[in-house]
C-alpha cells in the first residue's frame, strides 16, 4: 500500500529537453527536474497544444507534472519515432505558446485543532504562533503543478520556506477527506476519505476536491490557482 504522496520536490539540476520512451506506448517530455514556474508555463504549453484542436490524432492521453508531460499514443497510428520528432519539435515551441488565463480557485480552509492536528507541531518546529503559520500558509497563490497519488489529490508547490517541514516519520493510515497538509516544500489537499499521508495535517476544508458524479470529477487541474481562505 502506498502509504504518502509519492512525488516529492525535484532536485534542481541544469534543464535538458528530454524526450524518452515511457514503456511501449507512452513518451515522456522532459523540461527539467525542479518546482519552478517557469519550466511549469512549458509543460502547460505542450500539455495545451497536445489536447486542443490541433491535438494529434495519434494522442490518447496527455499527463502533465511539474517539469514533464507524459503522453500516451496509439503505436497503431503513429511510429515511435515520428512521434518524438513531432513531440520534441511542439516541446521546443511551447514557451512561446500563448496560454488562457489560469483559472483561480478559492478554498475555504479550517486550521487547527481537530480538523488540523499538526497545526501545533508546525509551529513548535518553526518556532512561530499557529496564527503565524496559518498567515504565511494561505498567503501565496498557489500553482497546481499536477494531480496525482489519489483520484483529485492536488500537488502545490511554492510553499513559504519558513513553514517547510519533513514529513511524519509514520505515515497516518486514514485521513479525511479535504485534509489540508504540508510536507517539504508542498502542500496539498487530500481528495478522499480513509487516506494514507504523511504530510503535516494542518487544516481542512468543506469543498470535494473529487466527486465522480461531477464532470469533471475533480474540482482542481493542474494549471489553476489556489487561494487557501482561513475560516
Amino acid at each position: 500500500m502506498t502509504m504518502a504522496p509519492a512525488a516529492e520536490a525535484p532536485k534542481e539540476t541544469g534543464d535538458e529537453l528530454r524526450v524518452v520512451p515511457a514503456g511501449d506506448e507512452a513518451i515522456l517530455v522532459e523540461f527539467g527536474r525542479r518546482i519552478s514556474r517557469d519550466l511549469f508555463r512549458r509543460v502547460r504549453g505542450l500539455a495545451d497544444e497536445l489536447s486542443g484542436p490541433a491535438r494529434p490524432a495519434w494522442v490518447r492521453e496527455v499527463v502533465p507534472a511539474y517539469g514533464s508531460v507524459l503522453v500516451y499514443y496509439d503505436p497503431d497510428r503513429v511510429a515511435f519515432a515520428a512521434a518524438t520528432e513531432q513531440l520534441r519539435s511542439l516541446a521546443e515551441e511551447a514557451a512561446a505558446r500563448e496560454l488562457p488565463p489560469a483559472r483561480p480557485v478559492e478554498v475555504p480552509v479550517r486550521y487547527g485543532g481537530v480538523d488540523g492536528p499538526d497545526l501545533e507541531w508546525v509551529a513548535r518546529r518553526t518556532g512561530l504562533s499557529p496564527a503565524e503559520v496559518v498567515e504565511l500558509h494561505s498567503r501565496p497563490v498557489y500553482v497546481v503543478y499536477m494531480l496525482g497519488f489519489l483520484p483529485g489529490f492536488c500537488y502545490l508547490g511554492d510553499l513559504p520556506p519558513e513553514i517547510a517541514v519533513e514529513r511524519l516519520p509514520t505515515p497516518r493510515l486514514a485521513l479525511p477527506a479535504g485534509a489540508v497538509a504540508i510536507g517539504g516544500q508542498q502542500t496539498g489537499i487530500y481528495s478522499l476519505d480513509n487516506s494514507p499521508g504523511g504530510w503535516r495535517w494542518i487544516g481542512r476544508t468543506r469543498l470535494r476536491l473529487w466527486d465522480p458524479r461531477r464532470d469533471p470529477p475533480a474540482l482542481l487541474a493542474a494549471g489553476d490557482e489556489v487561494r487557501f481562505i482561513p475560516e
